[in-house]
């Protein structure tokens, strides 16, 4: 179950991103389900572990799992496991508690951001 400190946490995060230009999206793998809803959705590829966002980069993908910025939230088996599965298929997988984790991936990334985000629209020359 999210805590609302880390729901919160993912908020800011998905936000933050798409300003500085990233294509993230979120994959909603958790939540209470009744049990026929739950093996429907299964059935649909919802699996266990899942990591709360992809982002998407030139060549690139990123799988990134939030915790709650408290520094009590760890990893579940299932979310090692696809860690595990990911870095196994030779992808990136970030693990993030800290805003501090966040900036530096912008950061360091500025460059590989495509133009995707106008930020303005005062500019009489356009």
């Amino acid at each position: 179950m999210i805590r609302h400190d880390e729901e919160n946490f993912q908020v800011g995060v998905v936000r933050f991103l798409r300003m500085a230009g990233h294509f993230v999206f979120a994959v909603p793998n958790g939540g209470n389900r009744n049990l026929r809803e739950a093996a429907r959705l299964k059935l649909q590829g919802v699996t266990a572990g899942v990591s709360d966002l992809i982002l998407l980069l030139p060549g690139k993908v990123y799988f990134i799992e939030l915790k709650n910025p408290n520094g009590k939230g760890r990893q579940s088996p299932s979310q090692r496991e696809f860690e595990d599965t990911v870095r196994g298929y030779g992808h990136d997988y970030l693990l993030w508690d800290k805003w501090a984790q966040v900036e530096q991936f912008v950061n360091t990334h500025r460059n590989e951001v495509g133009n995707y985000l106008e930020v303005g629209g005062t500019d009489a020359e356009k």
